[in-house]
């Protein structure tokens, strides 16, 4: 055993030598030394997230690559990226299974759009109609960068890259172009407009039902 004045008086680097000679034990010195500087890095990539657990696994990881340090930086240091890593990797799975489960949630999402009645269906096509529509009596160098941008989904960045233009220009010519569009839809439109979010007839008629029920109770 070890007493705690010999504990607070060896260093890292010494607990380190002595643990890899044998005395395993005194790998307890390293934990309690730094477990407070440890839970706030790893609290502070993690939030209140697993935070013992990452610890635990990076204490396991540093004692399984004892051999490994050279003494290059301060032990501390050395432990720290072990525990950084650790953290980092879990933060990665938690925000892939997030994604996951977004994916999923927005999948059954499409599902349900695709089941829609022929109301909105009918809309969407003729919606679609229009937008692409105005879309080709744009000029191309407007067409290009929305379409790159808005359809395809690239960034400001990528898009100006792929065109071979400054960010800047993209910018300027993905405004004009949208305001542009706006200006075509608008026109082709016309009293569509006035038909935008439909309030179809079952969800009307169940409205309607739920509002008589309550004035009226006989009514079924």
């Amino acid at each position: 055993m070890f007493s705690a004045t010999a504990a607070q008086q060896m260093t890292d680097e010494e607990v380190v030598r002595r643990v890899l000679q044998g005395e395993t034990a005194l790998y307890e010195i390293i934990m309690r030394r730094h477990n407070e500087r440890l839970y706030r890095t790893v609290r502070a990539i993690l939030g209140n997230d697993d935070v013992e657990d990452v610890m635990q696994e990076a204490y396991l990881q540093a004692y399984r690559r004892l051999d490994q340090f050279r003494g290059d930086s301060a032990f501390l240091t050395w432990l720290t990226r072990i525990v950084i890593r650790q953290a980092l990797g879990r933060r990665r799975r938690l925000q892939s299974k997030k994604e996951q489960l977004e994916t999923e949630q927005e999948m059954t999402s499409r599902a349900d759009e695709h089941t829609t009645g022929p109301e909105k269906q009918t809309f969407n096509v003729e919606l679609r109609r229009i937008l692409e529509s105005a879309i080709d009596r744009m000029p191309a160098r407007y067409r290009t960068v929305l379409i790159l941008r808005d359809v395809q989904g690239l960034s400001t960045a990528e898009t100006a890259e792929s065109l071979r233009m400054t960010v800047e220009a993209t910018k300027v010519c993905l405004h004009r172009a949208r305001r542009r569009l706006r200006s075509l839809v608008t026109k082709q439109m016309g009293g569509a407009v006035g038909e935008l979010f439909p309030f179809y007839a079952p969800r009307c008629d169940a409205v309607v039902h739920g509002v008589l029920s309550r004035m009226l109770p006989g009514v079924n």
